[in-house]
């Protein structure tokens, strides 16, 4: 009697580990993207208004904080979705095998510009991605081919056509998809223009094209892009990088530069004409699924043309809609709970 319950409690112990371990939870949990954040708060609020379900609770962490708590494991205590304004890293993808997520659905939703903005009390500068790197970049490139910290400290040492205005950037940290894919696009597309640098070995290359200045040019304004927004109302000699929607919510009070003479535009960033453009996703945890009640409605929810579709009342958010063929390719691919592939 004794060998028989101490063999039912081993298999119920076994079961109890290998599941996702949740009690009473009957709330969607969503983390990642402050870029993200606003869309994925607006369809939650929707979801919760028009369904029996909670609205879901949503968190802006920045996708790699949103990232690290979604690998962290499964279970009631870990997020279901988790919001990123760049792809999953395979490092990522490797943490979250380490815990027992290996069943991942990846949804790609629409497109985004980073902007380069400032108050509409200055005037809008036209700048190249080679002057961006320029005032950011920690070490620049010298006459002879090697490389130097950073002397500049207006914008008119680096053109004389700009205005001599101290260099003063408010940006978001590590831990911000933006971030990344802003030393993607912006400052390693205006490293790569000078030949030298773009021929160093790899480390070399990315050690000076993705190095951000830490002598306070930059400054690090955290994950809440609304008091980037704020900062440069109340400094108008100031910029700040952050997503196209803050910039459409705030067209009031700031203004987007250009970038290589292309301006920030909403038809632009869905053509891929504007230089600093790139795909918005969330991920979400199979094993989840069927366990926190509405994660496939909401995964509708997103989905519907209402929502994510050309004239969808994200679009009104700011959220740049893929094409149409796009959004059914992916609709198809999140619904049926595609496994994410690299």
């Amino acid at each position: 009697m004794f060998t028989k319950t101490l063999s039912i409690s081993a298999v119920a112990l076994a079961t109890a580990v290998a599941a996702p371990a949740f009690a009473d939870r009957d709330q969607i949990k969503i983390v990642g993207s402050s870029t993200v954040f606003p869309f994925a708060t607006t369809v939650a609020e929707r979801f919760g208004k028009n369904t029996e379900f909670k609205t879901p609770v949503v968190e802006s962490t920045g996708s790699g904080g949103g990232l690290k708590l979604f690998c962290a494991g499964t279970g009631e205590e870990h997020p279901d979705i988790t919001n990123a304004s760049r792809r999953i890293k395979s490092s990522e993808v490797e943490l979250c095998a380490e815990n027992g997520i290996t069943d991942i659905v990846e949804a790609q939703i629409g497109y985004d510009g980073i902007v380069f903005a400032n108050s509409k009390e200055s005037d809008q500068l036209d700048l190249t991605l080679q002057e961006i790197f320029l005032a950011l970049a920690k070490d620049v490139p010298t006459a002879d081919g090697g490389v130097e910290p950073n002397p500049y400290t207006s914008w008119n040492q680096i053109n004389p056509a700009l205005p001599a205005l101290k260099i003063e950037v408010m940006g978001p940290p590590p831990t911000s998809g933006t971030r990344d894919a802003f030393l993607e696009l912006a400052m390693e597309g205006g490293c790569d223009e000078f030949e030298a640098i773009k021929a160093m070995s790899k480390d070399d290359h990315k050690a000076i094209c993705h190095t951000i200045r830490e002598d306070g040019a930059f400054v690090e304004a955290g994950e809440n892009d609304n008091l980037i927004v704020q900062k440069l109302q109340a400094n108008p000699a100031a910029f700040g990088i952050f997503g196209f929607s803050f910039l459409e919510q705030n067209s009031d009070s700031v203004q987007g530069s250009k970038i290589n003479g292309v301006s920030p535009t909403f038809d632009d960033i869905a053509t891929g004409d504007y230089p600093v453009s790139r795909s918005l996703f969330f991920y979400v945890k199979k094993d989840h699924v069927d366990v926190v009640p509405g994660i496939n409605e909401f995964l509708a929810e997103f989905t519907s043309e209402d929502a994510w579709g050309e004239d969808g009342y994200l679009a009104d958010k700011g959220l740049i809609p893929m094409q149409d063929d796009e959004r059914k390719e992916w609709k198809a691919s999140i619904t049926g709970l595609n496994n994410l592939s690299m």
